[in-house]
């Protein structure tokens, strides 16, 4: 039974909206070029993939004589914001509470981002629904 596609960014597919952010729009050439230097992909699976990325609504497309050009649908901000959404609903019961304090268990953190996340916490307004 094939596995249903998650909204969420895999890895491979993080790594193509990368390069649609820093780069504002590329062709998939454009793409292939800008991942040579890490882990290369073919072009067909850089294809494959901003088709799939089209799908699920993160990136768009336009025709510019034969080549396609994608550009991205939702920013990084955006991206960040559903991932961390789901994961605090998958792993955290969505409790945000149970995530920062896994986070100060678990990861060392220095004292100026501890003073940081203080007055975040101090300054954040009560209800942020």
């Amino acid at each position: 039974m094939a596995r249903k596609p998650s909204p969420h960014l895999t890895d491979a597919e993080l790594r193509l909206m990368e390069v649609l952010w820093e780069k504002g729009s590329a062709t998939v050439a454009e793409v292939v070029e800008a991942l040579a230097g890490k882990a290369p992909l073919a072009y067909s699976s850089v294809i494959t993939t901003l088709r799939i990325l089209e799908k699920k609504g993160h990136v768009n497309h336009r025709k510019d004589g034969r080549a396609f050009i994608y550009q991205p649908a939702l920013g990084p901000r955006e991206a960040r914001e559903s991932a961390v959404g789901h994961l605090v609903r998958r792993f955290f019961g969505g409790s945000s509470e149970r995530l920062v304090l896994s986070l100060l268990e678990s990861q060392k953190i220095d004292e100026s981002e501890l003073r940081r996340l203080r007055r975040q916490v101090e300054d954040a307004p009560e209800d942020r629904s």
